[in-house]
């Protein structure tokens, strides 16, 4: 019997949001950058970035429905506390330079579409955010985040709006090109920004939330007899969530590609630059379709940054981490998601560079996301802790495949600057 596209639709949840958030206002500014610059010649990096993205996201996943705990917690089986301490807290460091920088783009797109003051609009969205993580239960939470990805879709209506060189955008597609040694720092940073550590705890936390919300869900490790069903699901989620996330990284750079760098712009700094760039190039309706993107965008990135910060030091530190859960029921936990939100409007209204900001938050991120990377592929080869549900070859093959991709970057990143 066929499967009907309405139950699929119903499949998708963690995978999807995670995928969505990875298009967060920084991404689209990176991806527009590299369009800008570049032109279509670095599309086939979106290309290379999908089955490795995929597979680590896979392994995140697999981690949280197999066993029931967070990626911090297992991550303590194989390594030392101390270092796990430090990679989750170079991880909030990390998330709330993006919190900032994201909540700043938010404000920037709104001042650009309503004309009220970028810090007033800053400031209106980080509430808002805050307030739905406080007060909302994760699962009609997690039915506003899924719907928030349909913000994605003004990226891929603008490709709709524009005279495109189809040819020239299959040889970006297919041909690997590097046509400058600015251009390999962009690589670096499309790849820092489309496989990052938050995405990871982010999406094996919402899989124990969604063990948490079902009554006849368990850990796959105690309850063997649902894991044909849960991985089924789990692979198409994240398939499909990864799939979204770099159709979209891909209109973005096709678009900006077609409109900035066809014009001669070739330096952009922010997702409200590309924006405003776009105006007069591509008309106000392009323009407004990018710019209600970075506020869809920016609302479901900010609580995924804030929340996976949170997940991690509540479950390195045993805290009750649930959305689902009232503030007074978890109190370190939406401490953290507060001072992460709150730290990122600091970030807004302080004399640091956003632009200057949001590289070291993608230094730290590729850095980081090594060793987190070989720990969860320690995590999911290990019986002890899988049980029968280790990783199968393939999934572990393409999984240290990625890790090996993001060191190689991280080493770029270094050799270039």
């Amino acid at each position: 019997m066929p499967i009907r596209p309405v139950a699929l639709l119903r499949e998708l949840g963690p995978g999807l949001v995670t995928g969505a958030a990875d298009d967060d206002p920084s991404g689209i500014a990176t991806y527009s950058q590299a369009g800008a610059q570049c032109g279509f010649t670095l599309l086939w990096t979106l290309v290379l970035t999908y089955p490795l993205m995929s597979a680590i996201q896979l392994v995140s996943a697999h981690i949280g429905r197999v066993t029931g705990r967070g990626l911090a917690g297992n991550m303590r089986q194989v390594l030392p506390l101390w270092t796990v301490d430090i990679l989750v807290a170079l991880l909030f460091v990390a998330n709330t330079i993006n919190v900032g920088a994201d909540i700043a783009a938010m404000g920037e797109a709104g001042e650009l579409v309503t004309g009220i003051s970028g810090h007033a609009t800053t400031i209106l969205f980080a509430v808002v955010s805050l307030l739905l993580q406080l007060f909302v239960p994760y699962h009609r939470y997690a039915h506003i985040l899924k719907w928030l990805t349909l913000a994605l879709l003004s990226y891929v209506a603008l490709l709709f709006v524009l005279h495109l060189d189809w040819g020239a955008v299959a040889t970006g597609l297919v041909l690997p090109r590097v046509t400058s040694k600015d251009a390999v720092v962009t690589i670096v940073a499309v790849f820092g920004t489309t496989i990052s550590p938050y995405l990871f705890f982010w999406q094996s936390a919402q899989e124990v939330e969604e063990i948490a919300q079902h009554p006849d869900a368990h850990p796959l490790v105690t309850s063997p007899e649902e894991a044909p069903a849960e991985m089924r699901r789990m692979r198409f989620d994240t398939l499909a969530g990864m799939a979204v996330s770099n159709i979209v990284a891909i209109a973005i750079m096709i678009g900006t590609a077609a409109t900035l760098h066809a014009s001669g712009v070739t330096s952009i700094t922010t997702a409200a630059d590309a924006a405003r760039a776009l105006s007069p190039i591509a008309g106000r309706f392009a323009f407004l379709l990018f710019s209600l993107g970075i506020i869809g965008t920016g609302l479901l990135a900010v609580p995924v940054l804030a929340g996976s910060a949170a997940y991690a030091v509540g479950d390195l530190r045993g805290w009750p981490s649930s959305l689902e859960r009232k503030p007074r029921e978890a109190i370190g936990f939406y401490s953290i998601i507060t001072a992460a939100t709150v730290l990122g409007i600091v970030i807004d209204w302080s004399p640091i560079d956003p632009t200057r900001a949001l590289f070291w938050s993608a230094v730290i991120n590729g850095v980081v996301a090594v060793p987190l990377m070989a720990a969860m592929m320690i995590v999911v080869s290990r019986q002890a802790i899988m049980g029968a549900f280790r990783a199968a070859p393939s999934l572990l093959a393409t999984g240290w495949a990625a890790t090996i991709v993001m060191a190689a970057a991280a080493l770029a990143m270094v050799l270039v600057q």
